[in-house]
């Protein structure tokens, strides 16, 4: 066992997945056996229904493929604990650098990115080796404004929060329900300290709210300078100068943007960003966050730590990856929303084969393995000015990653401003590396996920920690419009990686383990699952009605093939979600959403690939992290909201619509003609989707009755 952390084989679960993967995949070999006899022995009457028993075929297939691409999730899960307290207090911490990045204050808004950039100014960690970065990509006024009165506020808060041991740091988690518990009184000084504080932070908010209420101050400008200031400098503090608080470097960074310039979305952001922290503070490890993400347990720059000194673990080791936690999931999570097969499950699994994908967000990153290769040291800095561009001080701090740079805090922080600038300049990464060899790449607008992924194929490992106390608290969609934008995105990006030369099933499995390109082999296949799901929707619902058999008579043996596979699906996932601490609930809406999402949401992303890769625009649609009191009392009550999520409801209608007709009908047909043993299989699957369906149904009965009145 490490001093640090320990790392727990879940062998038993692994055994039983093995077990099951293996039947699982005998009864579908024997599926395909009774599919593929079957259509070669049809003569004379059976003729008819050769093209739709072909077209079940190709889409169980599809499905299987799908299957098999998930069973390396399941194949060595394992989990991670740390051990903080063993780290030597004398121990000289490298520093930290935090990326928060932030477009639209009107779909961001100000004061949560603000809470996201306090709490991270609040680490538990030595504030000379701490610094907090915000990627203003919007240009905003009110950002700018707001990072300014956040520092002066930071002065009072921080402060409190180390002195009464706050875990809470972010401000409005901390005066909210969220953290009733810290806040019962322990002393009157507390008390009145509270106070003070919590003054302090209203008059904060009002300030930054007042100031956004002019449409100026709040507009995203698309055509700008670059500007880069320090907010707050923690270099070169006099001891006699009481007026300057403690506080971490707090940079603000907006670069440069120009109409005739591609900006490359978050990744141009980040890239932009470790330019000029490289060479303002350097720091050999970074901490990226989305801006709704805040810190709610100071203490994980310390966790991330725990791994990142290992000897043993540290040289391969690229990042360690917490979870997405979100605080405003209702226990009724209908939109899932809480993504709890994906981070209680496969990255889990992921884990116990080179480590789990970037997330996006709440992750501790090696500098240095956004340069280059693991053991590449000598060959960094060859070529260094036509991979990295013309600054001499950004390739100087090349050398200097994992060191503590005390000759340079001799200068001046204030004079690398203009070279700072130049570096957030569009015009510095012509004819480089950057997005391409260098940094988070510019392939796919998923950039932290393509990017973990080339990470992986370089050589470069990481692990997964999900600790008691969640790290981080982000906002989730509250609304199906929202949860549909992301998943499509979700979608999108990685079926055109899988259509790529980067496809990891050709370029991946050349470059890591089979299992690891596997898993990534199902991201990128995931999305075409709307095909079989689509045909499942229609296809033996069409032939109900018309008494085409695509199934074995229910008192047929090979009935029993196909109720095995589909049981055996069910009551898998089920066990995964109980033994993760889900409920029959989560189980049911993660079915329902998957369902959905199947067939409109990865419809979408298909065709929204087709088209980027076919070369025509395609809207990049930022996420809406602005809450809406209205659509959160829906959620939280397990209401769908289908307002403005007319485009992915057409598909779910017409498969609602038809499914009703056709098991009306073909409940009809089966009356009369009394064949109930042919046809039960697609009369059961017309009356699962309409189990499934009800919610978009009811939704457009609603719809019709407003109109009517």
């Amino acid at each position: 066992m490490n001093i640090f952390h320990t790392c727990t084989v879940q062998q038993p679960r692994a055994t039983l997945n093995r077990i099951h993967s293996l039947t699982h995949f005998l009864v579908i070999l024997v599926l395909f056996y009774y599919r593929i006899t079957r259509l070669l022995l049809f003569t004379g009457d059976f003729q008819v229904s050769r093209f739709p028993w072909i077209l079940m075929t190709i889409s169980e297939f599809i499905l299987a493929f799908i299957w098999l691409l998930t069973q390396p999730f399941r194949w060595r899960p394992v989990s991670r604990s740390v051990i903080p307290e063993n780290i030597p207090k004398d121990i000289n911490f490298p520093s930290v650098d935090v990326f928060i990045c932030t477009t639209d204050p009107k779909k961001e808004p100000t004061v949560e990115v603000m809470n996201t950039v306090l709490s991270a100014m609040a680490l538990d960690y030595p504030t000379e080796k701490l610094a907090v970065y915000l990627s203003d990509d919007g240009g905003s006024a009110v950002t700018f404004y707001a990072i300014k009165e956040a520092c002066a506020f930071a002065k009072l808060w921080i402060p409190f929060c180390i002195k009464y041991g706050i875990k809470s740091r972010c401000p409005q988690a901390f005066f909210s329900k969220l953290s009733d518990n810290e806040r019962l009184p322990r002393s009157e000084e507390f008390v009145a300290e509270e106070e003070e504080v919590k003054v302090n932070y209203e008059e904060f908010k009002r300030n930054v709210e007042i100031f956004a209420e002019q449409e100026e101050n709040s507009r995203v400008v698309h055509d700008r300078s670059p500007h880069v200031e320090i907010i707050h400098s923690n270099w070169n503090i006099r001891e006699n100068n009481e007026d300057q608080a403690d506080l971490p470097l707090l940079v603000y960074v907006s670069r440069e943007k120009r109409p005739s310039h591609h900006h490359r979305f978050k990744a141009g952001a980040l890239n932009t960003l470790l330019r000029v922290s490289g060479i303002l503070s350097n720091g050999p490890y970074i901490l990226v966050l989305d801006c709704d993400m805040y810190c709610n347990d100071p203490t994980s720059a310390r966790q991330a730590m725990c791994f990142h000194l290992d000897p043993q673990l540290s040289q391969n080791l690229a990042f360690v990856q917490f979870p997405q936690i979100f605080y405003n999931i209702s226990t009724n999570d209908i939109y899932d929303a809480q993504v709890r097969s994906a981070f209680k499950t496969k990255w889990q699994g992921m884990d116990g084969i080179r480590g789990p994908i970037f997330s996006g967000t709440g992750f501790y990153l090696k500098r240095k393995a956004m340069y280059g290769n693991p053991n590449q040291d000598d060959n960094l800095l060859l070529e260094s000015y036509k991979k990295f561009g013309m600054s001499g001080e950004f390739i100087e701090s090349l050398k200097l990653i994992n060191e503590q740079d005390v000759a340079r805090k001799k200068k001046s922080l204030y004079a690398f401003l203009q070279e700072a600038t130049l570096l957030a300049s569009c015009s510095h990464e012509t004819n480089t590396r950057w997005g391409k060899e260098i940094g988070f790449s510019y392939d796919c607008l998923l950039e932290s996920t393509f990017t973990g992924y080339l990470l992986h194929c370089r050589g470069w490992t990481s692990v997964y920690l999900y600790p008691k106390r969640p790290c981080f608290l982000g906002c989730c969609p509250t609304d199906m419009k929202d949860a549909m934008i992301q998943h499509t995105k979700w979608m999108s990006e990685p079926f055109l990686v899988g259509i790529s030369r980067f496809t990891p099933l050709l370029y991946g499995v050349s470059r890591m383990s089979i299992l690891q390109s596997m898993c990534y082999g199902y991201f990128t296949s995931t999305p075409i699952l709307w095909f079989p799901m689509f045909l499942y929707g229609t296809l033996p619902q069409l032939c109900l009605l018309k008494g085409i058999p695509l199934f074995p008579k229910v008192w047929d043996p090979w009935f029993a093939v196909f109720a095995a596979i589909f049981l055996s699906s069910l009551f898998q996932h089920l066990i995964e979600v109980l033994s993760s601490d889900g409920s029959i609930k989560t189980w049911w809406n993660e079915q329902r959403s998957w369902l959905i999402k199947s067939v409109s949401a990865n419809l979408f992303g298909v065709m929204g690939a087709i088209l980027k890769r076919l070369g025509m625009e395609t809207k990049f649609s930022l996420s809406n992290k602005a809450m809406d009191k209205e659509k959160l009392e829906k959620y939280e009550k397990g209401k769908f909201d289908f307002q403005g999520a007319a485009m992915f409801m057409v598909p779910l209608s017409c498969l609602v619509i038809l499914n009703t007709l056709c098991f009306f009908g073909g409940l009809w047909r089966v009356i009369i003609v009394k064949n109930i043993q042919d046809m039960f299989g697609q009369l059961f699957l017309s009356a699962f989707i309409l189990v499934f369906s009800y919610p978009i149904l009811e939704g457009m009965l609603t719809r019709v009755s407003k109109k009517i009145v």
